[in-house]
């Protein structure tokens, strides 16, 4: 007989407890506070979506989606990004509203997990999309919204990564004609593997040449001064377009005074497939994996039947929960207002004008005063016992 589950909750699934929820809310009241005044408007989409639609356009791969049957036995996923679905109604409810168009969520995405992963299958993020703006200014709002995001809510060290997927895929296709070659460096690249890296790149036998240009791609991460370096190791093809639009993009981005927390990093690249031109990442002071991510989907909207160049960001909101101060201040008073049945309505009606003061009433019916234990006392900030009926 299968052993009754009991408390156990599914592979990757968790209960947030009210001392984190309570965290977690007042960091999204901060983000988005601090994303309506550029423009974006909150939008939310159903946790549920069709398999055929944005299963197939996302760029999550089918193996990390929860897939079920509806009851008219169509394949529906649960969303496992937020992009995807904001992309459909673009093109559908929206379809007749004029570009570009500003967005934004807070909401749950869903990732199967393997057993042995580690980690959540259901998560929160608040994002961004601007869509509908192919401009390098575009890329930077986004950029520079992140980073005021991750300043509002009170990260104290951080710097955003900044990369273009088009480098790394230009200066590979100029040196290496192995498509398997190829995929094994993205792999390097991906999972900051640059020991295998350098192993994979020793193995093969190439010019002089394109081993220093291609051992030169692990140092072109720092400052502004790395723009000069990626540009010359390219030749007039994908990778110096690719250093081109980084330089505009830093540009803009010193207009908007931003890039102190910022960084470049030319071997950038992301696991998902959907990114055509920049893309960044957010790192936090002693936190190993990417605090948000977000680039350049020029694609994505075409597969839904309304071509739009689009831009955006996510952040992972359990990682913030992380890197961010507890709540300043403390919580309000709470106070028990212990009452019995015969003075019950006079009781509820000071718990309430109590409440309207501000704190937080719990009420409770007793039968006499000695039933408050010291336990009460030792949670409550005040207890009020409303017993006797007053003369």
């Amino acid at each position: 007989m299968t052993k009754p589950l009991g408390f156990e909750k599914p592979l990757g699934m968790r209960d947030i407890l009210p001392d984190s929820l309570v965290k977690q809310r007042h960091l999204e009241r901060a983000l988005r506070k601090c994303i309506e005044p550029w423009g974006y408007e909150e939008i939310s989409t159903p946790s549920l979506e069709y398999y055929d639609t944005v299963g197939v356009a996302s760029a999550i791969v089918t193996d990390r989606m929860f897939r079920l049957l509806d009851k008219q036995g169509h394949t529906v996923v649960l969303r496992p990004d937020m992009t995807t679905p904001i992309a459909r109604v673009v093109s559908s409810l929206y379809k007749d509203v004029p570009l570009p168009i500003r967005l934004f969520y807070q909401a749950n995405v869903f990732r199967a997990q393997e057993k042995e992963a580690g980690r959540n299958a259901e998560f929160f993020q608040t994002g961004i999309e601007l869509i509908g703006d192919a401009s390098e200014d575009a890329d930077a709002e986004a950029i520079a919204l992140a980073v005021f995001c991750l300043r509002a809510a009170g990260v104290a060290t951080f710097r955003i990564a900044i990369g273009h997927v088009d480098f790394v895929e230009g200066l590979l296709e100029e040196e290496i004609a192995d498509e398997e070659v190829k995929s094994q460096f993205r792999t390097f690249l991906y999972e900051r593997d640059f020991v295998g890296y350098r192993q994979l790149l020793s193995s093969l036998e190439l010019p002089g040449e394109s081993k220093h240009r291609l051992e030169s791609l692990l140092r072109l991460r720092g400052g502004k001064g790395k723009i000069d370096e990626a540009r010359e190791l390219t030749v007039n093809g994908k990778a110096r377009r690719a250093v081109d639009t980084v330089a505009s993009l830093w540009d803009a981005l010193e207009a908007y005074g931003v890039t102190d927390d910022l960084l470049l990093d030319f071997n950038l690249i992301s696991n998902l497939n959907y990114y055509t031109g920049v893309v960044f990442e957010g790192y936090a002071a002693d936190l190993g994996s990417p605090l948000l991510g977000g680039g350049r989907y020029d694609h994505l909207a075409a597969q839904f039947g309304r071509p739009a160049p689009a831009t955006g960001f996510a952040i992972k909101m359990d990682r913030l929960l992380l890197v961010t101060p507890e709540m300043d201040g403390p919580p309000p008073a709470r106070v028990l207002l212990c009452y019995t049945a015969q003075r019950r309505r006079e009781a509820l009606a000071e718990a309430q004008l109590l409440r309207e003061d501000g704190l937080v009433v719990v009420t409770r019916l007793i039968e006499q005063e000695s039933d408050v234990t010291d336990s009460d006392k030792a949670v409550y900030a005040k207890i009020i016992c409303m017993t006797q009926k007053e003369e």
